[in-house]
């Protein structure tokens, strides 16, 4: 062999080699959508062949684990939304029984502790809104007892009287109704005034001296000389005072008994039946 030959045969080689190098590179790169152009025909022989069924099964088959967990999650959450009402539900309920037990327990407290007279313990039934600080309506009558202007009274203190009877229940006027009037004393120093009603928990008391002995935190009760109700029934607390006002200097009385929130009254004979003027 020639040195001509076997130059042009090392020419052919390389040139062979270095296509077939180019030609692997071409396929390197040109397989992944070789692999895409196959199943994008694949897909669609399938379509053409089943009207698409054989598709829709594949697609199903492939996504079904994430619709199972979709739907365990929103049956999840229908659940929880069930339960959830249910428990709150029951947690008001369990507080309401306490608060009840508990307003039942201070009154029968307050019974065993009461030394004068024998009461007539009463639920509240009935309250309106438009006179919510005037009146109450009381679940015991004349046929258990109950007289006009009986004395009602609620753990803490003396919070209005009987105005009216039927058989069964009774109409209470409280002392919030800004119409009450009765005669108070300042049990430390033993000034005397009398008590309104401001539609509030507390009261306002106005003096008949110019200069009473008051200061804020004094005890108030029902005076020796009231007209309407016995002496020494406790009131409130005086928690400001303004000597300035006219005609006579007035303290503001809030009440022991909380009105707004009574269900449980004693009803306790009264022996004056003369209303205060």
């Amino acid at each position: 062999m020639t040195l001509k030959k076997v130059i042009i045969n090392y020419q052919l080689s390389s040139q062979l080699i270095l296509i077939g190098m180019q030609t692997r590179s071409w396929w390197s790169r040109s397989r992944n959508q070789f692999f895409l152009l196959g199943l994008a025909i694949l897909a669609a022989w399938l379509v053409r062949q089943t009207q698409g069924a054989a598709l829709y099964e594949m697609y199903y088959w492939v996504t079904r684990p994430f619709h199972l967990s979709a739907s365990t999650v929103t049956e999840q959450e229908r659940i929880v939304r069930q339960i959830d009402p249910r428990i709150n539900q029951l947690e008001a309920q369990i507080q309401e029984l306490k608060n009840q037990n508990q307003k039942l327990q201070d009154l029968l407290n307050y019974v065993a502790a009461k030394k004068q007279g024998k009461g007539i313990v009463a639920p509240v039934i009935g309250r309106s809104a438009d006179s919510w600080w005037k009146q109450i309506i009381i679940g015991r009558g004349s046929q258990q007892g109950v007289r006009n202007q009986d004395l009602v009274v609620a753990p803490g203190g003396l919070i209005g009287r009987v105005i009216s009877m039927t058989p069964s229940t009774s109409k209470v006027m409280l002392l919030s109704d800004p119409m009450s009037r009765i005669g108070v004393t300042i049990s430390r120093s033993r000034n005397m005034g009398f008590l309104k009603g401001n539609s509030t928990e507390q009261g306002i008391m106005e003096f008949f001296e110019s200069d009473p002995k008051v200061k804020v935190g004094d005890v108030v009760v029902t005076s020796s000389y009231s007209q309407l109700v016995p002496e020494g029934l406790p009131i409130g607390k005086v928690v400001s005072v303004d000597m300035n006002k006219a005609p006579s200097p007035e303290a503001i009385v809030e009440f022991f008994a909380s009105i707004p929130s009574v269900e449980w009254v004693i009803i306790y004979p009264n022996q004056k039946s003369v209303i205060d003027n």
